[in-house]
């Protein structure tokens, strides 16, 4: 048994390995949801900057006459930050998240989940203060970008790795969603801020936006000097004595709680099978082990990883970003827009308030289900948006109810985004993989989100832009297309995990596949199969080690 003088005898009956929810366990996870606000309100910032006139004429060298309100010496549809540039800007901070999230998983397997978030704030921060520094040098504003973006990237991982081990198994859905909506609630403050300061004549029209995540920053990391380690990562590192203290505190019960005494024995005896089927290795086997195993079986880590990474590039493959990277120009281009800002403000609102849908359906209806519930909505949507913007919605003059009806349907897209795959993704990736390889495997799969962000953030620009391939509505056509594939992912790759302990997750896969994985209920425990219960005549069930082998 793992060191420590706890005793951590533990129990057979699979309804006793968790102790009951209570108010301290949703704070806590509420807290670290906060950390969603920096991936947030750096996405949305970028796009209202890159419209702003004083921003622009700073980066092309046109003027503007703020008094009119039109560009001098220019035609108004040239008054732009040129593709490549606005490609760059953007497509950097995803790049440097991309670095962060590996490096930020294999961190805090050394020094702990809670320790590398509030370090990715400090790298954040060094990160704003080069952004803010920058006038008109783009080399330095560019370099600003790519450091705050490897602390966005540790704290994209780690958020969502620490708060799927510490929330109770019947609602870690929807505190996990909780993540999904600090995001929007970033996107929304972003674009308040930018709605606000977008007319400034003055260098505060953008660094007012770039110094508000100070805020964020702080309120983060001070915050995380007062929450627990996660009780997992002292498992995995033998510390039992504190991984006890740490799950008596975030479930709210006594150390010597047989609550705590079956959870606690439940999740070393996982760490033990797993470690038992990937041992411990050498720091770049340790990487290897997540592309190890046969791809037929659903528990092998090269099946969970690449249902992780996979995940995660389909969510972006959905192309909701490119609605909120690049929705100010985009709307622009539609023509009877007057203030495109305020067009984005509202995609935003119906963000924020269709995400807490989640809260409730990710529990009710499943992971699964909801996934291809969205993503067949959200097909629907964007090929509507692509025949209306290529038939009368390309009319000229402008037919503004075929456009209000594109804003309509651009609305009704992302409010089926929000309430599924927005927060279900992010979801799944904290329950899949087993405790060895829990941050490695987190860590990729968030930087499948943030490499796919980045080519997205890097070949927006010349697919809509007025100098460029100017597609228009008609890159709703490829979203739709690619959601078509997103949808098809989850039907095929993406189990049914709600209700499960992350212990019960590691059974879930190996004994049923996919399709069939709704109907699926543990028997057992591992604190049983490990000989961990105070009655080992109680363990004789079928091991997770003989489960069916054939995956689909």
């Amino acid at each position: 048994m793992a060191g420590g003088v706890v005793d951590v005898a533990g129990t057979a009956d699979v309804s006793r390995v968790e102790a009951p929810v209570t108010v301290k366990a949703y704070l806590i996870c509420a807290f670290a949801a906060f950390g969603g606000i920096f991936f947030g309100y750096d996405t949305g910032w970028m796009g209202g900057v890159l419209a702003m006139p004083y921003f622009i004429q700073l980066y092309t060298g046109y003027s503007y006459d703020f008094a009119t309100r039109m560009p001098i010496g220019v035609d108004k549809d040239h008054f732009v930050i040129p593709a490549s540039t606005a490609s760059l800007f953007t497509s950097i901070l995803s790049l440097g998240t991309f670095i962060g999230a590996l490096v930020g998983g294999d961190i805090s397997d050394f020094i702990g989940r809670r320790p590398t978030i509030i370090g990715g704030c400090l790298v954040f921060t060094v990160g704003c203060i080069l952004q803010i520094s920058s006038t008109n040098q783009e080399v330095l504003f560019v370099f600003g970008r790519l450091i705050a973006g490897g602390g966005v990237g540790f704290i994209s991982a780690v958020v969502i790795l620490y708060m799927s081990e510490i929330a109770p198994k019947k609602v870690r859905g929807a505190m996990v969603s909780g993540y999904q909506f600090c995001i929007t609630i970033g996107i929304l403050l972003a674009n308040i801020v930018v709605y606000t300061t977008q007319d400034r004549n003055d260098t505060g029209s953008y660094r007012i936006p770039i110094g508000v995540q100070f805020l964020w920053a702080i309120i983060l990391g001070t915050g995380l000097l007062i929450l627990p380690e996660s009780p997992r990562y002292y498992v995995k590192k033998g510390k039992i004595e504190q991984a006890a203290k740490a799950l008596a505190y975030v479930r709210g019960q006594p150390q010597d709680s047989d609550y705590i005494k079956d959870e606690l024995a439940e999740i070393i005896a996982n760490n033990e099978f797993e470690q038992a089927n990937i041992p411990q290795m050498s720091y770049v086997q340790s990487w290897l082990a997540c592309l190890k195993g046969s791809l037929s079986k659903g528990d092998s880590p090269i099946r969970r990883t690449i249902l992780g990474a996979g995940l995660q590039c389909a969510q972006q493959l959905t192309g909701i970003n490119f609605i909120f990277y690049f929705g100010p120009p985009f709307f622009k281009q539609l023509g009877t827009i007057s203030n495109p800002f305020l067009i984005s403000l509202i995609t935003t609102l119906v963000n924020v308030l269709s995400t807490p849908i989640s809260f409730y359906t990710i529990e009710k209806f499943g992971r699964r289900a909801i996934l291809i519930t969205g993503g067949i909505g959200m097909i629907t949507c964007q090929f509507i948006i692509a025949i209306i913007g290529v038939t009368a919605g390309s009319e000229v003059p402008t037919n503004f109810p075929a456009v209000s009806a594109m804003i309509a349907f651009i609305n009704i897209n992302i409010a089926f985004f929000a309430s599924t795959w927005g927060p279900t993704a992010w979801v799944v990736v904290g329950e899949i993989f087993p405790l060895p390889i829990r941050s490695r495997g987190v860590g990729i799969s968030t930087a499948s989100n943030w490499f796919w962000n980045t080519i997205i953030a890097v070949i927006t620009p010349f697919l809509v832009g007025a100098d460029q391939a100017n597609l228009g509505a008609k890159v709703f056509f490829i979203w739709g297309s690619l959601c078509i594939g997103s949808t098809l992912f989850a039907y095929f790759l993406v189990p049914e995990l709600k209700g499960l302990s992350l212990e019960q997750v590691d059974m879930c896969m190996a004994a049923t596949t996919p399709r069939q994985s709704r109907k699926w209920r543990p028997d057992h425990t591992f604190a049983a199969e490990m000989h961990h219960t105070g009655d080992d005549r109680l363990t004789e069930k079928p091991l997770a080690s003989e489960a069916v082998e054939e995956k689909v």
